[in-house]
Formats: structure tokens, C-alpha cells, sequence
């Protein structure tokens, strides 16, 4: 059976189904073809569950510093089949929302495999998609004006390391766990290793993070990634960086895993009951028939333009595929662009300067624009404003003054180059600094808007007055 479209997605995560709602709404007929479930990774492996989890961390944690407060209680337990209860209920309550969407935009979604077909009867043009339908039943052939791969990406696995979902993980499978291990090495200190590493800390695991470069989470500004590990140590986690793990000596026994790291030179053994591998992820490339097309493969990502057209002009690529910033936020707004770039629209090319970025692990971070290095690198003469959460009296209130935030400016035009901030709450504050990082705003424009007393933004304001050295709370 052959269907006619406008455009046809590969891929239904958030990237996916956004970009498919903004096509249903500038009238373009619309289809997704999803192997799993609508919703992808961020909905049901990734952004969703995982901050659910940390959620139930903190409030973990809390309890059990509710005399801090003046709350006594007898005893403080966990029920982790509970938390995993409430996870799956989030994300399921979530799911049902997206499927309303894709009704209501009247967006078809194929349950099964989509592959790019070459030139064939059906299209003088590579394009066609079939889809290997999963209830079994005869291939659909999709027949799209304009293709969009959005097909996301895949925990990247270290060489020589089998993940057997069980002793050794991904975050896919650790998002499983019917219980916590005593104790984990986590491979990679970088966002997804982080968040981790917090959350099953506070659960009470014995937590060991192994991070080959010189500092953990290495693409933030150096200070937040300092700060960051000493509030993590703080809690116990153990950090060793410099740490080459070596894979080919992996050994696993029952209820107990270990693993050589080699630390500037000297090899040591580091032993848990469970290992999670967490080095980044590598685009779902293979097997959608890019070899059917002139598409071109770069380092595992496919290569688009500005409007994220590939080689192929009339097939686009959006999200964890083409690298980048694998954020969700990012892969919805490139959906957005690439579809109203279709639709004939002049949509403007993304700043990814101006994208903020968040680690959910507790403290929280959050940062856009360009670090204190990166600033350095390209040239630019630079002052900083730094002020911390220990001096803002809602913080105190809280009971989390961990932290600060940190402005950085260009001296000669008093630009905003980039904020980065540790502490409670700053991912639901570091969109004030995207804003300003958008409209070119200077630390004196953000130091006067004034910022309601008491509230966590006031270190932000007071950050900015920090920059030309006149914070009044410092």
C-alpha cells in the first residue's frame, strides 16, 4: 500500500513530533513513522525518567534533613519500586498527551522501521520510505514530497566493553532497576554520568566516577566544574580523573565488577557491583538506507546545512543525529526551523551560542553562552562578575546555598558573553541569562531589572553588579 505526504518523519521523539505539530499547523500533510514509542528517548529513556528519579533523590535527601527544618519524623525509608512507580507514571501520563497531540494535528504515526528507498517507481528521487510495519503486516510505502530524519541517537559504548544490561549498563538499562546496588563505577564524568552519579548518591550507593579528562562535566566553565565536584565529594562520591578505564579488563563475577584505570601512569584496580558506561552517545545512523542516497556520514552524524538539508535537499536531519548539542530543546526548535523551511517560510538560522544548558544532579547546573576559556581562545578581553548563593537569603530559606553564578562580559563592548551557574533551582533561572545572551544585553541592563527580594534570581542581578565590582551584598 502506497500514501502520498508533504512530509514524512523518521522518528517520533521530541524532535520528531515537534516538528511534525509545526507542519500540521502550516497545513502540510504529515506523517511519523516511529519503531518504538512516540515520544523517543527524551520521553521514555532519557530526559523524562531520569529527572524523575533525581526528584525522588532530592526529596530523599531532604527528609533526611528534616530537622534542619523542624520537622522530626521517626524513621525515613525508600521505597525505590515506589519511585520507579511514580517514574513510569509520569512518563506515561506524558505519552498519553503526545498521542493526543498527533490526533489532534491529524499527523499519522506508522508503528514500525522506516528506511530510505533510492530512486525507484515510486519516485525518480531517493526518498520513498518503507516501513517494516511491527504487528507483522505488509510493508507501507510513504511517498513524501520532504523527508526529516530524526531518528536520535544511542548510549556509545566503550570498545572492548560488553554491556550486558545487568552487571555493566547503559543509562537505558540502570533506568530499569527493580533495585539499588550497593555500589557503581560510573565511566564518564560528563552529563549523564553526573546526574547519575548525584542521584544515586543521595539514594545512599556507593558511587565511584571515573572521567578521563582533567576536570568532570570538561565542556562547562572550569569554576562550575570545580564547584561541582566538591559538592559531589561532599556527599561521597568518589571522583578520580585522568582516568583511562581499561576496558579489555573488565571482569564480572556475581555480585560483585571490576575494572583497571590507568591515573597519570600508575594502574589501579576499582571494584562495585555494578558498572555503568555513560561516554556519550552516537547517532542511529545505521540501517535507514542512507547508502540509498547521496547523504553524507561525518564522525557518525549526518551533515546538514543551515537549514538542516542534507545533500539531498529535499531530505533534512534534525537532533542527536547530526551531533552538535544533543539536547532535546535543541532538536525541537531545529524540527521547527526545518519544517517552516520546507513550508517556503524564512525561518532564521539557530545561534547555538544562545542555547542554554542543564545538568538536573543536585546542585543543579545551567550555562549559555561561551566559558571562561572559550572567551580567552577567541580573542576577547574579558571581566567577571562571581556571586554566591551563600549570601541570598531565599537560598538560606531553602536550605541549599550551594553555589553561585558567574557573568562573563566583553570589556570592550560590555556584551554578555556567558552565564554559568551551580546551585539550587538554576535550571529554572538560566532561561533570563538566554534571554539576555539574545538580545545582546549588558551586565548593567540585567543588574537593572529588578529582581523581587526574596527569590534565588537576585544572585543573578547581583552577579551582573559584580562585573564592574560594585555587588552590594559582597
Amino acid at each position: 500500500m502506497t500514501q502520498e505526504y508533504d512530509v514524512v518523519i523518521l522518528g517520533g521523539g521530541t524532535g520528531g513530533y515537534v516538528a511534525a505539530i509545526r507542519a500540521s499547523q502550516l497545513g502540510l500533510k504529515t506523517a511519523i513513522v516511529e519503531k518504538n514509542k512516540i515520544g523517543g528517548t527524551c520521553l521514555h529513556k532519557g530526559c523524562i525518567p531520569s529527572k524523575s528519579l533525581l526528584r525522588s533523590a532530592e526529596v530523599y535527601t531532604t527528609a533526611k534533613r528534616s530537622e534542619e527544618f523542624g520537622v522530626t519524623m521517626k524513621e525515613v525509608g525508600l521505597d525505590f519500586k515506589k519511585v520507579q512507580e511514580r517514574k513510569d507514571g509520569i512518563v506515561n501520563q506524558l505519552y498519553k498527551g503526545v498521542q493526543s497531540l498527533m490526533k489532534k494535528g491529524k499527523i499519522d504515526v506508522f508503528d514500525g522501521f522506516g528506511r530510505i528507498l533510492g530512486p525507484s517507481i515510486f519516485s525518480p528521487t531517493p526518498g520513498t520510505i518503507s516501513v517494516e510495519m511491527a504487528n507483522g503486516e505488509e510493508n507501507e510505502m510513504l511517498i513524501p514530497k520532504n523527508v526529516i530524519i530524526a531518528t536520535g541517537s544511542s548510549p556509545r559504548s566503550l570498545p572492548g566493553t560488553e554491556i550486558d544490561g545487568s552487571i555493566v549498563m547503559t543509562s537505558d538499562d540502570a533506568l530499569q532497576m527493580s533495585g539499588l546496588p550497593t555500589s557503581i563505577i560510573i565511566i564518564g564524568g560528563g552529563v549523564i554520568g553526573i546526574e547519575w552519579a548525584s542521584m544515586l548518591a543521595d539514594f545512599g550507593v556507593a558511587v565511584t566516577v571515573l572521567e578521563y579528562a582533567e576536570t568532570i562535566i570538561p565542556t562547562e566553565d572550569r569554576e562550575l566544574s570545580l564547584e561541582m565536584q566538591r559538592a559531589l565529594q561532599k556527599k561521597g562520591v568518589k571522583i578520580i580523573t585522568n582516568a583511562k578505564a581499561l576496558a579489555d579488563t573488565l571482569t564480572k563475577e556475581t555480585g560483585i565488577a571490576s575494572i583497571s584505570v590507568e591515573v597519570n601512569g600508575e594502574e589501579k584496580i576499582i571494584t562495585a557491583e555494578k558498572i555503568l558506561v555513560s561516554v556519550g552517545r552516537e547517532g542511529n545512523t545505521e540501517n535507514i538506507g542512507l547508502q540509498n542516497t547521496e547523504i553524507i556520514v561525518k564522525n557518525g552524524f549526518i551533515q546538514v546545512n543551515d537549514h538542516f538539508q542534507t545533500k539531498e535537499t529535499h531530505i533534512y536531519a534534525i537532533g542527536d543525529v547530526i551531533g552538535g548539542l544533543q539536547l532535546a530543546h535543541v532538536a525541537s526548535h531545529e524540527g521547527i526551523k526545518a519544517v517552516e523551511h520546507i513550508a517556503g517560510l524564512t525561518p532564521e538560522a539557530i545561534d547555538y551560542t544562545t542555547v542554554s544548558k542543564c545538568i538536573y544532579s543536585n546542585p543543579e547546573a545551567a550555562s549559555v553562552g561561551l566559558t571562561e576559556t572559550e572567551a580567552l581562545k577567541k580573542g576577547y578581553t574579558i571581566k567577571t562578575g562571581k556571586f554566591s548563593f551563600q549570601s541570598n537569603g531565599k537560598a538560606l530559606v531553602y536550605g541549599d546555598s550551594t553555589g553561585f553564578v558567574k557573568i562573563i562580559a566583553d570589556e570592550e563592548t560590555n556584551d554578555v558573553l556567558g552565564v554559568h551557574m551551580i546551585g539550587p533551582h538554576v535550571t529554572d533561572m538560566i532561561s533570563e541569562a538566554g534571554l539576555a545572551h539574545v538580545l545582546d544585553a549588558t551586565p548593567w541592563e540585567i543588574a537593572n531589572t529588578i529582581h523581587p527580594h526574596p527569590t534565588l534570581s537576585e544572585v543573578i542581578g547581583e552577579a551582573a553588579l559584580a562585573v564592574d565590582g560594585i555587588a552590594i551584598h559582597k
